[in-house]
C-alpha cells in the first residue's frame, strides 16, 4: 500500500526579485539544491502599496516548479539570498498536469 506521504504535492510558488541578478541567483540556488525542477524567470512591471505609499517597479517573476512538501526549505533559501524585508513567496498547487512533466518535477526535486 502506497503511503499518502510518499505522494508528490505538485506546485508553483511565485517570487518576485527587484534584479535580474538576484532572480537568477535564488533560481539557480533552488534547482541546484533540488528544491525546484525548474524556474522560469520573467520581467514585470509591479504596482503595490508598501509602508503607505503606492511604488511601481520593474522586477522579476520567479515561476517555480516543486514538491510543496519542499515549501519550508524552499521558502528558507528564497529568504537568505532575497533582498527584500518582505519577499512574495506564494504558493499554488498544481490540480492536474501532464503526466509525464509531473514526473520529471517528482524526478528533479530532491525529498527530504
Amino acid at each position: 500500500m502506497t503511503n499518502p506521504m510518499d505522494q508528490p504535492e505538485y506546485g508553483i510558488v511565485w517570487v518576485t526579485a527587484p534584479r535580474r541578478t538576484e532572480a537568477e541567483a535564488i533560481a539557480e540556488a533552488l534547482v541546484e539544491s533540488g528544491l525546484a525542477a525548474c524556474v522560469s524567470l520573467t520581467p514585470i512591471h509591479s504596482i503595490y502599496t508598501w509602508r503607505g505609499e503606492i511604488n511601481k517597479e520593474e522586477e522579476w517573476q520567479l515561476t517555480i516548479k516543486t514538491d510543496l512538501r519542499q515549501f519550508a526549505r524552499l521558502e528558507s533559501t528564497v529568504k537568505s539570498l532575497h533582498s527584500y524585508e518582505v519577499p512574495e513567496i506564494i504558493a499554488v498547487p498544481i490540480i492536474a498536469g501532464h503526466t509525464p512533466y509531473l514526473n520529471w518535477i517528482s524526478e528533479s526535486v530532491v525529498r527530504d
